[in-house]
């Protein structure tokens, strides 16, 4: 799978839970403190993902 596709796919993951949080009445603080989080471990998770092998 490559980082793009995968990245693509957790931000539409983000958005989705960010209108559900709107939705909701979620404070706006809490929003983004909880995008950030996601976005961080989107990023560190996709990488983890596609990370190529070195060659030994």
């Amino acid at each position: 799978m490559s980082f793009g596709i995968y990245l693509a796919g957790f931000l539409l993951l983000m958005a989705g839970l960010i209108y559900g949080a709107t939705i909701v009445n979620v404070p706006t603080q809490w929003i983004v403190v909880a995008t950030m989080v996601l976005a961080g471990l989107g990023v560190l998770s996709a990488v983890k993902a596609t990370k190529g092998r070195d060659p030994s």
